[in-house]
């Protein structure tokens, strides 16, 4: 299940950027010398009408990295692609799953042990609703 909310691109919030990369072992002395930004919004965002965020809930991608409360980048422009982690509307609800489209069949593979494998077929009301295309977490 998913909780959608609009993207509002019309902010702009310059983020200090450290363009050299961080190191994870001993502090790096050019961590002094920040003056490169980086804009999220321009960063995340490629086509903002039709960008909107999830938040997650439940933990059927948690073997894809996906958790509960993580918050999903999900861009409604992109086309389908097998493989690729979609939000669908099925049957009067939100999911995400990894779409496998097959010839005539298209199957919602959870990330997750868990659950099982969903098949659309011609009685479900189905829509690939957005492609994820970037994930936010809280550590």
């Amino acid at each position: 299940m998913i909780d959608i909310f609009s993207a509002d691109t019309e902010t702009e919030l310059k983020l200090p950027f450290v363009d050299s990369g961080i190191s994870a072992g001993f502090p790096s002395p050019a961590l002094d010398f920040i003056d490169v930004s980086i804009d999220l919004n321009r960063h995340l965002i490629k086509h903002p009408s039709a960008t909107f965020y999830g938040r997650v809930k439940g933990d059927s991608l948690k073997n894809a990295g996906i958790s509960n409360g993580d918050l999903l980048v999900i861009d409604r422009s992109l086309e389908p692609k097998n493989g690729k982690i979609a939000v669908c509307f099925i049957d009067g609800e939100f999911t995400a799953k990894r779409i496998q489209i097959a010839k005539d069949e298209i199957w919602l593979i959870p990330e997750n042990e868990a659950y099982k494998p969903i098949r659309v077929t011609e009685e479900n009301n189905f829509l690939v609703w957005g492609i994820v295309t970037h994930v936010i977490k809280d550590v």
